[in-house]
């Protein structure tokens, strides 16, 4: 007995070690999670040190003209040499094989030949240079704007002037305004020199004073930009000898309010004549200035007032003032000087370590305030939880993580600039101490250092972590010391937590060594928080403990709302807030937080305010916003104020209208069509437009038309014949006029058309016959003086006169759709206007058949009837292209090849874009007009596929429509709630309601899911609705466990790839009452203890009668129980008739040793069976990998097929029976639900105890190593008993896997064989085992009667041998009833067959010689 036992354990190491093997990536994941968040470190792992990398140029603003070469500079210093690449407007430049543009070897950007037209600008933009070192990581610029130079355009010229001598003379020459430093004077066509008498305004204007005869000539000024220059206007200045008389004093030049930026030169213009001479003095603020002894500054001609290097002291009201004697005038001016952003104090380099928390440090100032924004190798970086942007500007990032390694950079900018500064971010290994360096950039809870690791033992986990003390912001953890080192005096502690769900932990150190509490501050109430505690000594970070989830309490002694919240536009672009302290303040108020957002965003934004008021700047204009405040005290944030709307004030438009296009009318009108201004540039209620227009001939000559309210058309009338005009247009607000338009050119006719006879017959009349189609194309009539208004098609089997079409004049093809193949049709086509229909033209074609399929275009020319066509028709336009801008923006671009190469319109051509979409299929057209190669259609539904054409009209001759171009808006978040939502009960299950809906009608996209919220209380927060998430593609869902008698509220929310829409409206729904069910805790009448109650339904003490569904389940129970009794007889009678014919076989298969021995010998009577277990390693964890189950934690137990596989089981086992059903669905409906009893094939086999021994309400999940193993039992076959058995229920191995989801990790197995099915026995009971090994050994069946009471006892799986494991309390349900463990047992033992048996003991003899090798090696 000694030797087998002994060659039973040398066995199970083996196994143990196979399984070890095999077992290897299958740990449990705390302990996982703990060895893979802090690796080991070698002693002698250094410390990284930060490496130097920064831009030693950035580029700069830039002016260039067209055709010039650019160059943006940009080096970086780093060891190694950088990789730079250029972005442009956000996108990265590919370089490679652009031939314009070429990446010098310093890292510049040059760009040779800018191209710049009005419909082609590649170049302007802003520009930001990256660098990049692979394994350091990425720095980008500040960004600088490319400007270049618009075509040259006089917006005033030189007009004749006659100045006296002595006097001051100005000659004006407005152009744009980046064109000014390319403007120059020339007088009678010679260089004008300037000097400290005749100097050039920053406007462009030419001053002279005290002029001279020799001023006296045709002054011009031009524009040189690229090209040949542009001449303005000549004009003549005369010099006149003074009369002698005084003249009225009066200003040719007053002063206009400047904006400059600090280190810019400021011009304050002011010329004044008159007679006497006047002389110009200045003040600022009421005070002279010194300009003769400042050498900043300077008295231009005339009197201007030149301030070089402006600096903010400059900043004020200017006035100049004109005295000759006898008069006086003054005019003032404001100057308003800007500064850009400047760092008062650079983020610092920082080390850390993982889960520690950091601040990244920023000052910035600059005029107007600097908006700061944090970038995180090269992408920005978006606050959060972990990501704060704290005191305005620092960046705190807690709970670090190894991937949050890199450069940081702080970018500054305002109107006027920005700038960059950054640092560099390593985090090191847990063993690596953090070098001192300056305390500002860890907050207090991560500062301490770690000492240099050395070699030796580390401490193992701490044992007993619980949460000592939880408050609403604060949890006390204190512990044990670790049982590796009992005193622990030189042990220091790390607390490492995160909120539920997330990946990101943080850390909280202990102050002192051998402390062993902790109290973590700053969280949130009513929030779940996992910690863990690890132990550190001289040698580095020892084991984690098991994670700890303790939940915060709720807040209570948090501030009530501030009251009297009131906000008030102070600006277009600022918002002032005040409001008072709250009345309910549980302490003294520390600060406030003021929150605002713009309306329909869902990004709100914050800031920290110390008083009652603030104002919020920066805001876009005419748009409303939303403000609340949250008062916060030493416990955190109180509740929140109601929001308070208010909206910023109007300003004039900063766009110009869109799409302005011009359609000739007749001789003497042109009609104008545009759009409004985009939305966001509107700045207020657009009030009208102001509609200009001139001669193409006298441009100075200008007319101009106020059109007001909402109209987008006018119509010009009065016009001359065959002229053409410029047109444009400008948006009004109350607050002034917006930016117009560029000017737009369109020719009037030089007759009008003759509608007083009908139109003439149509040029040419083409067909083209498919199989139910038939292609109709045209040219108008060749004489074009009379107006067509459009063309009648007629058609017919036979006959032109079956059926008839109008269509626009300007078209050119129809389809003729639904005809019948095969068909002889007859085609007419007239011309009509007002006066009526013109002569027709016919044409015949027959339909092809259905099985014609050739594609040869078939076109009949009616000779007699057709003139010749026009030798230049219209050719339409080509490729049409639709670029997606946004849900309900396309814009349509295309070519026109009847266009020089530059593509350049010179004459008087429209473009007519229509689209349509064929959703739903009878959508009309829509149509608009455009003079560009380009259209931006606005309005579309999102999500929306539309087809677009193109067609071409000069004069009185149009083409045909254009190919069409596709293009599907992108999607929005649905605007609209899911509809139809239904909530009814479900039949038979009071407690179950089955929630229906439709799909949003406004989906505006893939719907990709719902959310089900429901509630008791439909005014609670939406936050304390319990929420159930479907998938896209379903419309029905059921929720359980519902309390009965009780209102529901409904609520569904659908999503798409672009957020959450809004939800539906509340639905209300009562669940049933209760029907006949027993009271919470009320006692059944005794029924006898045979009684077996059905598995659903209600019983009924008072002797009420059945209901139908208890009659159906009671006679499920009797059909059941009756075949399962028949089952098993026939089972045992064949069981037993085979027995006598391989009782023989049986015994020479129990014969093998178990040692490995293969010899029989003898009479083996007193031989016990193999020890099966010991082979499962192979038998049962070889099929792991290659289950086609795709989930490997449902029970190896079949779910019955049909409701004649449920067995009634005991009353008592019923409600943890249907506690443990839900396991085994998985997401199974409900009707495939079965009891353990009812499953039927491949089962555990089963043992029951043959001691009686107290029940055990917690075991050991995993036996130790020296655990014996019970031997299978077989009635027939054996006649000794393991001493050790192990108890186990008729549901063991079930309950066993049904519980290792919960508990740690183990091997599932799916048996594919009874022998392959076994229960593993479980911790023996403490004292020697009762029994008797003398007594004469019992089969397993005749024992049941002796084990009526016991508790089963949960087991382990094979997966854990060997491992020693603490205790895991585990509550075990009782054992079923007698009867029913004989049925299963019997069950499973009849499914033996002796050949099966035979070949598994061949089987295991292989196995148990592989163990023996593995042994002896």
């Amino acid at each position: 007995m000694a030797a087998e036992r002994g060659a039973r354990r040398l066995l199970s190491a083996s196994s143990f070690w196979v399984c070890c093997l095999l077992l290897l990536g299958r740990r449990a994941p705390g302990a996982a999670a703990a060895r893979s968040a802090f690796p080991p470190q070698s002693p002698g792992s250094s410390i990284r040190t930060f490496t130097p990398f920064y831009f030693l140029v950035e580029p700069m603003d830039t002016l260039s003209i067209r055709g010039s070469s650019v160059l943006l500079n940009c080096s970086a210093y780093s060891e190694p040499s950088p990789k730079i690449e250029w972005k442009k407007d956000g996108t990265f430049l590919n370089l490679v094989s652009d031939d314009r543009r070429q990446l010098l070897p310093d890292g510049s950007l040059f760009i040779s030949n800018v191209v710049h037209s009005k419909h082609n600008k590649p170049d302007e933009g802003h520009y930001q240079c990256v660098a990049t070192v692979e394994s350091l990581g990425t720095i980008v610029s500040r960004t600088a704007r490319l400007a270049v130079a618009g075509l040259p355009r006089f917006a005033s010229q030189p007009e004749p002037s006659s100045v006296y001598a002595g006097n001051s003379a100005i000659l004006n020459c407005e152009v744009n305004a980046d064109l000014v430093p390319f403007v120059r004077w020339e007088q009678n066509r010679q260089p004008l020199f300037l000097d400290n008498r005749v100097t050039k305004l920053p406007s462009g204007a030419l001053v002279i004073s005290n002029a001279t005869e020799a001023d006296g000539g045709l002054y011009r000024c031009l524009v040189e930009s690229g090209g040949p220059p542009k001449y303005s206007d000549e004009a003549e200045l005369t010099v006149l000898t003074d009369p002698g008389i005084t003249s009225n004093l009066v200003f040719l030049k007053q002063p206009s309010s400047l904006v400059r930026i600090v280190g810019q030169s400021a011009v304050l213009p002011c010329v004044a004549s008159g007679l006497p001479v006047p002389t110009i003095r200045w003040m600022k603020n009421e005070e002279a200035l010194d300009t003769e002894s400042s050498e900043r500054l300077v008295l231009l001609a005339g009197g201007s007032l030149d301030i070089s290097d402006v600096t903010e002291y400059d900043a004020g009201t200017y006035f100049c003032r004109a005295d000759n004697g006898n008069d006086t005038i003054k005019a003032q001016a404001e100057l308003t000087v800007q500064a850009q952003p400047e760092f008062l104090k650079r983020p610092t380099n920082i080390y850390a370590h993982e889960s520690m928390d950091i601040v990244f440090e920023c000052e910035v100032t600059g005029k107007p305030t600097p908006t700061v924004k944090w970038v995180k190798n090269g992408d920005m970086v978006i606050p959060s939880d972990y990501f704060k942007i704290v005191k305005e500007h620092n960046l705190q990032v807690l709970g670090l993580v190894k991937s949050d390694e890199g450069f940081y950079q702080c970018i500054a900018e305002n109107d006027v600039g920005n700038a960059q500064a950054g640092a560099q971010l390593i985090i090191l290994d847990h063993d690596v101490a953090i070098p001192t360096l300056p305390p500002t950039s860890l907050t207090s809870a991560t500062t301490d250092h770690l000492a240099p690791a050395t070699t030796g033992p580390l401490p193992s986990a701490p044992r007993d972590v619980v949460a000592s003390l939880v408050s609403t912001r604060f949890i006390k953890l204190t512990w044990r010391t670790p049982a590796s080192d009992p005193h622990g005096d030189n042990l220091t502690y790390s607390v490492f937590y995160t909120k539920e769900g997330m990946t990101r932990e943080r850390v909280e150190n202990t102050s002192r060594p051998g402390e062993m509490q902790v109290t973590i501050q700053n969280l949130m109430p009513a929030t779940v928080y996992i910690f863990r505690v690890m132990a550190q000594n001289k040698h580095g970070s020892g084991e984690s403990s098991a994670p700890l989830r303790v939940e915060t309490q709720p807040e209570v002694q948090l501030p009530g709302p501030a009251p009297n919240v009131r906000a008030y536009a102070a600006s277009p672009t600022s918002v002032t807030v005040t409001w008072e302290t709250p009345l309910s303040g549980n302490g003294e108020i520390q600060n406030y937080k003021l929150y605002y957002m713009e309306k329909g965003t869902d990004k709100e934004q914050d800031v920290d305010v110390s008083s009652h008021s603030h104002t919020i700047t920066g805001l876009k204009k005419y748009t409303e916003y939303s403000f609340r405040v949250v008062a916060y005290n030493k416990h955190g944030p109180g509740v929140s104020t109601q929001d308070v709307a208010v909206q910023t004030l109007s300003d004039a438009p900063s766009a110009a209208p869109q799409n302005l296009s011009l359609e000739v009318r007749n001789s003497k009108s042109i009609l104008i069509h545009w759009q409004p201004p985009p939305p966001a540039t509107q700045n207020g209620q657009i009030t009208g437009y102001k509609v200009r227009y001139r001669k193409a001939s006298r441009k100075s000559d200008v007319s101009e038309t106020l059109v007001t309210g909402t109209q987008l058309s006018q119509l010009i009338e009065g016009l001359d014949r065959g002229t053409e005009y410029n047109f444009r247009v400008a948006a009004l607000t109350v607050n002034g006029t917006g930016p117009a338009t560029d000017w737009v050119s369109a020719e009037t006719f030089e007759s009008d058309l003759d509608e007083t006879r009908v139109p003439e017959v149509p040029s040419s009349l083409h067909v083209r016959p498919l199989v139910t189609s038939i292609v109709v194309s045209w040219t108008p009539p060749e004489n074009q003086n009379i107006v067509v208004r459009g063309y009648a098609i007629g058609y017919g089997i036979g006959s032109p006169h079956a059926q008839t079409i109008k269509v626009d004049y300007k078209q050119r093809y129809y389809t003729i759709e639904n005809l019948d193949p095969s068909s002889h049709y007859v085609i007419t086509l007239k011309a009509f206007n007002n006066v009526g229909e013109g002569i027709p033209l016919y044409e015949s074609a027959v339909t092809r058949p259905h099985t014609d399929t050739s594609e040869v275009d078939l076109f009949v020319v009616n000779a007699p009837y057709t003139p010749v066509p026009d030798p230049t028709p219209m050719m339409p336009p080509v490729g049409v292209q639709a670029s997606i801008l946004s849900h309900d923006t396309i814009r349509i671009t295309w070519a026109d090849n009847s266009l020089p190469k530059h593509q350049k319109i010179t004459d008087s051509r429209y473009y007519t874009v229509r689209w349509k979409t064929n959703i739903p299929a009878n959508t009309k057209y829509k149509n608009a007009n455009a003079t560009t190669l380009s259209y931006l259609v606005t309005g579309l539904k999102p999500n929306t596929l539309y087809e677009f054409s193109v067609m071409v009209t000069k004069g009185r001759r149009s083409s045909t429509w254009s190919m069409t171009a596709h293009g599907t808006t992108f999607e929005l978040v649905p605007t609209s709630p899911p509809k139809d939502v239904t909530v009814v009960s479900k039949e038979g299950k009071p407690r179950t309601i089955i929630v229906n809906w439709q799909p949003p009608s406004e989906a505006n996209g893939k719907i990709t899911g719902y959310i089900i919220y429901y509630s008791t209380d439909v005014n609670a927060e939406i936050h304390d609705w319990v929420i159930e998430p479907v998938v896209g593609n379903r419309l029905t869902h059921q929720i359980q466990e519902l309390t009965l008698d009780t209102p529901y509220y409904f609520k569904i929310q659908a999503r798409n790839s672009k957020g959450m829409g809004p939800m539906s409206e509340a639905v209300q729904f009562r669940t049933p009452k209760a029907s006949g069910s027993s009271g919470k805790g009320s006692r059944q009448p005794d029924l006898g203890s045979d009684y077996k109650p059905p598995m659903s339904g209600s019983n009924s003490p008072h002797g009420s009668p059945t209901s139908p569904l208890d009659s159906n389940m009671l006679l499920v129970v009797i059909v059941s129980v009756g075949v399962i009794t028949i089952v098993v007889v026939v089972v045992i009678a064949v069981f037993c008739t085979r027995r006598t014919t391989s009782h023989q076989k049986k015994k020479r298969a129990a014969c093998k040793s178990v040692n490995g021995s293969h010899k029989y010998k003898g009479n083996c009577r007193d031989v016990k069976p193999p020890d099966l277990w010991i082979h499962h390693e192979r038998l049962e964890l070889k099929p792991i990998d290659k289950s086609p189950d795709p989930n490997p934690v449902m029970t190896d137990t079949p779910i019955p097929r049909n409701s004649q596989d449920i067995t009634p089981v005991d009353n008592s086992m019923d409600s943890n029976i249907h506690q443990r059903r839900n396991s085994y669905r998985g997401h199974e409906s409900e009707d495939s639900m079965s009891t353990l009893a009812g499953r039927r094939g491949m089962r555990p086999k089963m043992m029951m105890p043959f001691d009686s021994q107290p029940p055990q309400q917690s075991v050991r999940n995993t036996p130790s190593t020296d655990t014996m193993p019970a031997s299978s039992s077989q009635t027939c076959c054996t006649d000794h008993q393991d001493p050790e058995g192990a108890t186990s229920s008729s549901y063991l191995a079930s309950s066993q896997e049904e519980d290792s989801g919960q508990g740690l990790p183990t091997a599932h197995v799916r048996p594919s064989h009874p022998l392959k099915s076994f229960a593993v026995p479980a911790v023996p009971p403490p004292g020697p085992p009762s029994y008797d090994p003398a007594l004469p050994s019992t089969p397993l069946l005749s024992q049941q009667a002796l084990n009526h009471h016991i508790h089963s006892v949960k087991t382990a799986s094979i997966g854990t041998l060997g491992r020693s494991r603490p205790p895991v309390p585990v509550v075990v349900p009782s054992a079923p009833e007698v009867q029913e463990a004989t049925r299963m047992l019997e069950d499973s033992e009849s499914s033996y067959e002796p050949d099966e048996l035979t070949k598994e003991m061949a089987h295991l003899e292989g196995l148990m010689k592989d163990l023996n090798a593995i042994t002896t090696a």
